[in-house]
Formats: structure tokens, sequence, C-alpha cells
């Protein structure tokens, strides 16, 4: 397959691309030169500049494949590439090797590292059940991916900085003749510093960028790489009359973030996905450092599109993997099989959260709470921001305004609600604070660049430093602050949210800590920083486990910085939003960016973080919101105070009744969140996921699907009267039904009138959705109420659905305690059985109502082991109404309809 010769580094696509037998705005909006560009970062130039040149003259190094090196060895592709610069070969090695699901894996890293410093690679991101096995692969078939078509493979090696080279002194120099200066060596831009404003970078081992291109074949369309403002559809970046900033990934406090940026945000997920007409695949560039990506169109001698992507990193391992699909939903599992699944949630978080920086104190949280009451909406949980603090120093409460802590939270208790409060990873710089002080004790602090020095930086308590998370025995350390005896005033209704995590730094370069700065292991931050958040987010909520290991209680952490596998932790919301429409119409697509990417248990600010909203905006918001994964409604200190019965009519009524219908749907959520742990996919996603061959809908943005049953259109815009909405499906087959109405509609297009009650939302034709409907205060007070079955049949007259249900909180559900059940009407019967017998859960729960929606006759009778049910027809609405069935959610039976 290999010739016994040298290859050209363009031919690795041989080694890339086999293919396995058995699968196929704010008018103070941010200030952008505060953060980087492409432009402002030497290694980006570098790989950059490869991009829109001849890579055969620009290319700053020449590699080539060392073919007798090549070898299968363990059911993995190794071998040599050899790196030429002019005066000394590096020599790098690499491994393809195929991994269960239909992934293939691509890793390059220097055969012989510097003695000092190896490169890095992420850590505790993959699971610790990924196994290679042997699997016969080819090249032929038809392309799918192809790596370094383009020639860009790019991979700077580590050195040691040199010493300036010394005159040889002339003991004799000619009479009034100096002696000769040192000669400078020349460096190329950016080698070993940088600078940025007033901020200096030091590069200890030069330059260790790495990139390579990417062309997903037959594509015009690929997704995903959060977070960021622009469209679902990524934009080109390069081409004819196109040269913008690439994507970046690199986690910030961008504060007042601009919309239709490819600049960074506050999380880095490197997955990205590309669909058309025939497969689905993904590439996942498992890399923690600053990493820029470029996209753009091409096409071949045939006329066949492709986008084109160029990955750049400043350092870390070429660490690939090709996600093969070919669907939607075998990409998501092939994913989960990397990074793990959605942590199942508590159901309490699935409800409605209120939230704002600050509630000043506790006589303020406890008319909030009753305001919910004497206007009748359900709420599960009230948080607390910054400053509920001592001064910003976390795990302590103010004493004048917060002076019985406890008290508070169980007064939310016995409600059956929860707390919220707020924890950063800035520590403030207090001798006097046990936090700092035993930090500092037991070295847990990010080193500056000295190795030797905590790290130092001015965040909101002042002077600070970072406790370093990527050390384990730092994160152990971490989880135990939050027992009850340490974290003093907490009790086991008390959860968490953990914020600036990016980390932010107010004095460092881009409001973030200093590249150079030194982890555990000696680790630059540079190499890691996209983890940060992440590991700081794990440590939280292993500590909240701890700390109720005899309760068994699931976690809730909330994080605002994030990275790939964050979604095994917790949630994570978009971060400083405003309260313009704009920013309510970008939340569809950057949350369904997120779901695709993994994290599926996302939300945006309701209402805007900054700025005050009007009650139109403020009603389409929450309506919006009851729909999207995480539903808080947050708002900035200087905003003014919106809980929603300060809005008055018609506002109020319209945010009651949004969240209600929240409530009403939290069975669906928690079973598609249950979905999530099985199979990877997101509660919330694009239409293309469920209508793979619908070229129509790649790009569609304004509205989605609620796992596969529910479509959602929000009304984004300022006095939005009629929206279209399209009804994707074989019209032969599919049929949608209005959830308000029950009226059914054909696949197509509609111009739907959409006054200030209403967001459309239709069930679509074939799916079996179980509703709680009753009015509660909280979640936790449904969890015995009966069900309603919403029978939604397709053209065929058939349909079906699934409900998880469990004690949902603990994780007892891994043990068993649970029930999975499906229910499936066909051929007139109406049926509910187990879809995994090992559940053992017994739910006190009825069902007291089923709707039929889009029968084609009337029922002549309707019975349940012989015993005739009462039911209402409705021929206008094709629809049959069981009253009162009265059957055990949990158990099997069928229900008889005789036509």
């Amino acid at each position: 397959m290999l010739e016994k010769s040298s290859i050209r580094l363009p031919l690795l696509v041989v080694g890339l691309l086999f293919v396995v037998t058995t699968f196929i705005a704010l008018t103070e909006a941010v200030d952008s030169s505060k953060f980087k560009t492409c432009n402002d970062l030497s290694f980006c130039k570098r790989n950059r500049r490869v991009d829109i040149t001849d890579a055969a003259q620009m290319s700053l190094y020449k590699h080539q494949i060392v073919a007798d090196s090549v070898q299968l060895k363990d059911g993995r592709l190794v071998g040599e590439i050899v790196e030429q610069d002019g005066e000394v070969d590096h020599v790098l090695s690499f491994e393809i090797r195929a991994i269960a699901n239909g992934i293939l894996r691509f890793r390059v890293l220097e055969k012989s590292p510097l003695a000092n410093k190896k490169r890095y690679q992420v850590q505790d991101v993959l699971l610790d059940d990924i196994n290679p096995f042997q699997l016969d692969v080819y090249v032929a078939g038809e392309l799918a991916m192809s790596a370094n078509s383009r020639g860009l493979f790019h991979f700077e090696h580590m050195r040691n900085k040199p010493l300036p080279p010394q005159p040889i002194p002339n003991p004799n120099p000619p009479e009034g003749e100096e002696p000769p200066a040192p000669q400078q060596p020349v460096v190329p831009e950016g080698m070993w510093e940088e600078r940025f404003q007033s901020h200096h970078d030091s590069k200890p081992h030069g330059p260790m960028s790495i990139g390579m291109d990417i062309k997903f074949v037959g594509s015009q369309h690929v997704y995903g790489i959060p977070e960021h403002t622009t469209s679902l559809a990524l934009r080109n970046t390069r081409g004819e009359g196109i040269n913008e900033n690439p994507y970046r990934l690199y986690n910030l406090d961008v504060f007042e973030y601009e919309l239709d940026k490819t600049m960074a945000l506050y999380g880095a997920v490197p997955l990205m996905i590309s669909h058309d007409t025939k497969k689905t695949v993904a590439l996942f560039w498992l890399n923690a450092a600053e990493t820029f990506i470029d996209v753009s169109d091409s096409k071949d001698d045939k006329n066949v599109p492709s986008k084109d992507t160029h990955w750049i990193s400043e350092t870390g391992a070429m660490d690939v993997f090709f996600l093969t699909g070919p669907t939607p939903m075998e990409i998501f599992k092939q994913y989960a099989s990397l990074t793990g699944t959605t942590a199942l949630p508590q159901l309490f978080s699935l409800g409605y959260h209120q939230c704002r920086w600050n509630y000043k104190d506790e006589n303020d949280v406890k008319q909030v709470d009753e305001g919910f009451d004497s206007n009748n909406i359900p709420y599960d949980v009230i948080w607390l921001d910054i400053e509920h603090t001592d001064g910003k120093r976390y795990f302590t409460w103010d004493k004048a305004n917060f002076p019985t802590p406890d008290a508070m939270q169980k007064s939310i208790a016995i409600k059956h609600r929860k707390m919220v409060t707020i924890i950063d990873p800035h520590i403030k710089r207090d001798n006097n604070y046990y936090i700092h002080s035993q930090a500092t004790s037991n070295n847990h602090y990010v080193k500056k660049a000295d190795g030797v020095s905590d790290y130092e930086g001015w965040c909101w308590p002042g002077s600070s430093s970072y406790l370093d998370f990527t050390n384990p025995v730092v994160r152990n350390w971490w989880a135990e602050q939050f027992a009850y005896d340490k974290y003093i005033g907490s009790t086991p209704t008390l959860y968490v949210w953990n914020d600036m995590n990016e980390p932010s730094v107010f004095d460092g370069p881009e409001v973030s800590m200093h590249k150079d700065a030194l982890h555990h292991g000696s680790v630059e931050h540079r190499d890691l920083h996209n983890m940060y958040g992440y590991y700081y987010h794990m440590a939280t909520a292993d500590g909240l486990v701890k700390r109720n290991s005899d309760q068994n209680d699931r976690p809730f952490v909330l994080s605002r910085a994030f990275f790939a596998g964050s979604q095994r932790i917790g949630a994570i919301w978009t971060g400083d939003n405003a309260a313009q429409w704009s920013h309510l119409k970008v939340a569809n697509p950057m949350l369904l960016s997120l779901g695709l990417a993994g994290i599926t248990f996302s939300g945006a600010d309701v209402g805007g973080f900054f700025g005050n909203p009007d009650g139109e905006l403020m009603a389409r918001w929450y309506q919006a919101g009851a729909f999207q994964p995480f539903f808080r409604g947050h708002a900035h200190l200087d905003a003014k105070r919106r809980e929603p019965w300060l809005f008055g009519e018609p506002y109020l009524s319209v945010m009651r009744s949004a969240i209600q219908q929240r409530y009403s749907f939290l069975p669906l959520w928690y079973t598609i969140f249950y979905q999530n742990t099985l199979n990877g996919a997101p509660t919330m996603r694009p239409l293309w996921v469920e209508f793979p061959s619908d070229a129509n809908l790649f790009a569609v943005e304004s509205e989605y699907m609620i796992g596969s049953a529910l479509l959602v259109h929000p009304v984004v815009e300022q006095g939005q009267k009629q929206v279209k909405v399209i009804l994707p499906g074989d019209a032969a087959k599919q049929q949608w039904f209005d959830i308000d109405t029950n009226k059914m509609y054909k696949p197509g297009q509609y111009d739907v009138d959409t006054p200030l009650q209403k967001i459309p939302v239709y069930q679509r034709g074939g799916s079996i959705v179980a509703k709680k409907e009753r009015l509660r205060r909280s979640s936790y007070q449904m969890r015995d109420d009966p069900y309603t079955l919403k029978v939604a049949l397709n053209t065929d007259q058939v349909a079906t659905g699934e409900l998880f249900m469990d004690d949902e909180h603990s994780f007892n559900y891994k043990k068993g305690q649970y029930q999975y059940r499906q229910f499936r009407y066909e051929n007139g019967q109406l049926t509910s059985k187990s879809l995994d017998t090992k559940g053992t859960f017994k739910p006190v729960n009825t069902v007291e109502r089923i709707v039929v929606l889009g029968i084609n006759n009337k029922p002549s009778a309707i019975s349940y082991a012989d015993k005739p049910l009462q039911f209402e027809y409705d021929k206008s609405l094709s629809s049959v109404v069981i009253r009162k069935p009265d059957l055990p959610i949990s158990s099997d039976w069928t229900i008889n309809f005789k036509f």
C-alpha cells in the first residue's frame, strides 16, 4: 500500500482515509481592541500565511513520511514523519488507529521530546474505556473527509532557547578598530516572546504550533465549534472576496459581547459536524490550547462542492478523531463514546430558575418567593450572586444581609424549592480568609512563569490568586470545602453556580491568565487554557456529590466556561447577553450549536443580562426560554427589577402561561435527557437532525425540534404579528398538530399569526408525549400527579413515545430503580410496555387523560380489559379524548379502539 521510498506528506491522506469495513446591541458594546485576532498572534499568522500561498514555497518546514517506518502494530498504523527546517531533521511519530463505533484517530507527537519539556496531551476528557480493536480497512469507496489534501500540515518542534553567539576576540585588532559586535541570531516573529498591549508572553520553548487542513467532501454545510455568536451553519472565513477572522476557540470573559462575530467567547468545543444529503461526518480536534479554524468552499474537477477547513492550535499534541457517521444519530453516539453523555439532571433543575445580581437580603428573597405564589407562577430555584458573600470571600455570607442563611434556605425548602449561590475560582488574597490561607500553605495556586511565586490578578474581590484545578489534589481539597461543617450556613437544598472560570483576570491579557503561568507538572497555561473552567466545574460538582454521600444526591452546578466533556458535569449558559431582540434571536443558533457539540443542558439568560427589556421582549423571551433546555431569568446589578409580575398585564399572563407550559412538559424534557444518556443526541435539535435528507432545512435556525416530538418557532422580532413556519416531512406520511388548538397541518410553509399570547409549537404526527397538567408551586409537588398522554398520529395511524421515571434526584436509577416505558398506537390499539424490564421503580402515578389527534374515523367503542371507557369525539379536529382511564403508568396495558 505504501511505497518503499519517501512519500510526501500530502499522501498522508492515504493513511488517514481508511474506511472501516464494518461502517460506512448596547450603546457601549465590547471593546474588541482588548481581544486578540489571528493577526495579533504569530503562530496563527505563520500557519494561515501558508493557506493563501503556495504551500511548498511558504511553509517554514518541509515534512515527509519515512516510508520504511510505516507498519501495522497492535491494530494501529504507526510511522515517522521527518521535519526538515534547513539545518537539522526533527522526527515526529504518528499513529492512526480505528476505535469502536466508527471512529478513526490520528495523533502526532515528537519522537524524542526535550528532556525538560514534553508536548501537552489533553487529559480527563476522553472516557476511560476507549480501546482499539482489529479492523480491516481500505482506501476505496466514496470519499467523505480528506486530511492534508492541501498540504497545510504544520508541526513546529519544541526547542531550547540558544545562547546568543559570542564574538571571537581579535587579540591584535588594527589600530583604531573596535572588536566586532556580537552577532544576533535571526529570530522569526514571536518565536521566544510576544507582546499584546502592555502584556508580555515569554515562550521558553519557542514556537510549538500545529496545523492541518480537513476537507469535508461533498458538503456545503458545517456546524459546531462553539461558542460563537454566528449562524448555526458556519459561514466562510476565507474564499473569493472573503478574508475575515477565523473562528477562535479560547475561553474568555467577553463583557457585552457582539453578535455575528467569530471571536472567542466563554467556552470551546473543538468538534465540527458536516452534513449533506448523503452522509453526516465529524471531526474532533482534541486540543485545549488556543485554536483557530478557517472555513471556505471548494469544488473538484467534477464540480463536486466541499467545505475546506484549516485547523491551527498554538501548542499541544495533534490528536484528531474522524467520526464517520454516516447519520446524525450515529455521530452523536460516536462523540458520546469519546467524551460521554449529559449527566442526568435532577428534575428540579429543568424547572424555572429566578436570578439577578443581586437579591439584596433575606427579606428580599422572601418577598420574591412569595411573589411567585401570589401570582400563581411555579418556580424551582432562587439564586444569589456575589453580593451575598462577606466581601467576595466565597463559602461565606454577608452577616448583615444574610444573618441566617440556613433558615432562609429551609423556608424555601418547605415549599420544595432550592437555592443556588455563586462560587468563583478567584480567591481573595486575605490571610484571615481560611480558603486563601489553606491554599497558600498547601501550595494550591497556579504559579507565575518563575514556577515559584503564586500567580496574582485582579477580580471581584480585588487582589486574587487562582487555584490550580488541573491538580487532582487541589480538586479534591476544593471538593471537601462543600462539606456542611466547612461551608457554614449551607444545607442539602443549596446548589452552586461557577462563574468567571475562563478564567477571568481583570488586569490580565484579554481579561484572562498569562499564557506562561505554570500549572501542576510545570505545564504552561497556554497548553490547557480551555480546560481550566472544565476542571473547576468538575471539582465543584464532585464537592456536591461528596457532601451528600449519605443522601445520594445528584449535583447541580452551572458553569460559564466549558470544554469537550463538560456535559458529563452539569449545565452551562451563554453568558452576558443583552436585553435586545437581536440577542433573543441569536439564542437559537448558539444553543443549537452547543447541543450539536454535546453541551445539551444549556440556556440563555431570559430577558437578557444587560439592560432593561420592555414587556413585549420579556414575554417573547419567556416563551422561547420555556422551550430551551436550561430556563433561567437573570439580570445585571444595574438593571431594573424584572420579576414577571412587575410588568403588569397582558405581559404577566403571557409569562405565567409560558412558565406553566414549561412545567406541563417536564416529563418530556426529563425523558429526552435520559435518552441522551443512552445515545448522546441533543435535547434541542436543528431540523436537519430529524429530517436529514431535506437540503432546504440545512441552514434553518429560526425553528428547532425538542427531541423528535415538538417543533418550536420562537417569535424573536419586535411587533411581529406573523411568522413563516416550516413544517417538514413527507406529505404522504407526516402531519403536525398545533399544541394549543390541536389543529392538524400537512407539511409545508405557513404564515402563522402570532399575537402576544402565541408561540408556534407543533407536535409531530407519529409521536406520543406524556404531560402533567395540574398547576403546582414546584416540580417536586408534581411528582405523584397523574399523566396526560397526547397521541399524535401520522397518516398511517401510528404513533410511539417514551417516558422515563425515577425518584427525580438520586443516582439510584443507575442501580435499576427507574421505569422506562414505551407507548404505541397501532392497528386500533394503544399499548404501554416496559422498554427495560430491569427497571424496578414503581411510581404511584396514573393516566388521567388520553388525547388522540389525527384519528381517521370515530370509534364506535373504546375499552380496557373488556370494560368500556368514556370518550368524546371531535370531528372538526379528528380527535378523541378519553377521560379518567385511571391506568397505572408503570403497568403494561392495552386500550382497544373499535371502529
